[in-house]
């Protein structure tokens, strides 16, 4: 029986997005199927669904955070992840990081780079907007950084990461992380249990 391939619709900003990728790996091992990821900007899914980040959205909302906390704490336990560090810089404009996301990806670096630009963002945090800081950092893990941050400015590329967010949105998303298992979408860190079951039953 072929299974349907999940995919992980994601933005380096988003410290949820980083958990559920350190959680994939052992769900495909279980679900036998690996997850296609699909780079997208969340800047402009929250400008084209009118969304807002987290750290707006629970601002002044009493019990919502901690509660947010307490179930960040859990999906840590369940899925054997270490926490992320908090990033100090935050929020951090992610537009080429995502950019560069897409460049890795026709240069067939795209795995490492996804490893890489999530370390240097939620595990040893660092102000991956300043261009010069994220070319250091993804050079520390073994990229060719500035080749790849050069090809991220090729309107070929550009343009990829706008279909991709654009079509995210046409199919219902409004944030990060979301995954699809066929036309069926779930969204946030919590969900990854749910699109398991789902590609298990498929």
């Amino acid at each position: 029986m072929t299974r349907t391939t999940p995919q992980f619709l994601f933005d380096f900003g988003s410290p949820n997005a980083y958990l559920s990728h350190l959680a994939i790996p052992a769900i495909e091992q279980r679900i036998g199927v690996k997850f296609e990821y699909m780079p997208i900007l969340l800047g402009g899914i929250f400008k084209s669904t009118n969304n807002k980040s987290p750290a707006e959205t629970l601002a002044g909302i009493k019990n919502k955070r901690e509660f947010h906390q307490v179930e960040t704490e859990r999906f840590i336990k369940r899925f054997h992840v270490q926490p992320y560090v908090w990033n100090p810089h935050f929020p951090i404009n992610t537009l080429n990081l995502m950019r560069t996301a897409i460049a890795a990806q026709l240069e067939g670096v795209f795995e490492k780079y996804v490893e890489a630009a999530f370390h240097h963002m939620w595990r040893e945090p660092k102000k991956m907007d300043d261009p010069e800081i994220a070319v250091k950092a993804l050079a520390s893990s073994g990229l060719d950084a500035q080749k790849l941050f050069a090809r991220s400015q090729e309107p070929e590329v550009k343009g990829r990461l706008i279909k991709n967010t654009e079509d995210a949105v046409a199919r219902g998303a409004f944030g990060s992380p979301t995954f699809f298992v066929g036309n069926e979408m779930f969204f946030g860190k919590e969900q990854l249990r749910e699109v398991e079951e789902m590609v298990l039953g498929t």
